[in-house]
């Protein structure tokens, strides 16, 4: 295997004193880097089958944000503007960026847009999360509250229904190692930051940059409003898949960040 096929960790020191993990595969020379964010409390190598197919052709890139994968655990730094931040600086080498962003990920990469403006960006991609279309979700009901009671068992039955199809279980058991780096407290604090929805679709309204929503079902409505009050957003519908949509179908999901990957326009610098 070439070298470049390999993905290579780098840590970086954020502006705040943390240092984050990441990782590079692909040709150093290609025009387009990849670059994925995950979920909630979740580690980067839960993307290793689309760097396995992508990388052929294009650099691609991962954050382990803090407080997950192989990234620091500090006491602070949970919020929006903070990871906003560290995003920001993840992406500091790179230019002309295809940036993912999945669930939690997904508003992460619209604030980092909101913030520091698109000009390292050729486009976007929001995998499976609310983005401020209507309808409105239903509400998350107890589990924050249940996350402090019973966090173990709360968390085992999370991780298992992100997909549709059963992961086997040394994978999940890993997985769940990986989501407790996070301190109970600081992982409630990603999910309690305040900012009304509305904001999300202001962000995605404004970017004006090719734009792609992939969605499970949970979502597909919203997808349909984006498309129709976001010219020129394309949507993607995976009805079969779970959550984590790229695991359950990973070949399907390569193949459409390829497609979307060649309509992209690159600057030259």
């Amino acid at each position: 295997m070439p070298k470049s096929a390999t993905p290579k960790r780098r840590r970086f020191q954020t502006s705040d004193g943390v240092f984050l993990s990441a990782i590079e595969c692909g040709p150093g020379d290609a025009q387009l880097t990849i670059a994925f964010i995950p979920g909630w409390c979740m580690p980067l190598w839960l993307f290793d089958e689309q760097y396995a197919a992508l990388r052929k052709h294009h650099r691609v890139i991962a954050l382990d944000p803090r407080g997950q994968g192989q990234s620091d655990v500090p006491d602070t730094g949970y919020n929006f503007e903070r990871r906003a931040t560290d995003i920001h600086e993840f992406l500091q080498p790179y230019q002309n960026v295809l940036l993912v962003g999945w669930s939690l990920g997904a508003l992460e990469i619209l604030e980092y847009a909101h913030r520091f403006g698109e000009d390292k960006l050729a486009g976007m991609v929001l995998v499976d999360s609310s983005v401020g279309e209507l309808p409105v979700p239903p509400p998350g009901g107890t589990f924050l509250q249940s996350l402090r009671e019973k966090r173990d068992s709360v968390l085992d039955g999370f991780v298992r229904e992100m997909y549709a199809k059963p992961r086997p279980e040394a994978e999940i058991a890993v997985l769940l190692s990986d989501v407790k780096r996070m301190s109970l407290d600081n992982s409630i604090a990603l999910l309690s930051s305040g900012i009304p929805r509305e904001h999300w679709k202001d962000c995605a309204h404004a970017f004006k940059k090719p734009l792609l929503y992939v969605v499970t079902s949970q979502f597909e409505e919203q997808a349909r409003n984006l498309e129709k009050n976001r010219p020129g957003t394309r949507i993607e519908l995976f009805s079969e898949a779970g959550h984590a949509l790229f695991a359950d179908e990973p070949k399907p999901f390569n193949a459409v960040m390829q497609d979307f990957a060649r309509t992209v326009p690159l600057r030259q610098y």
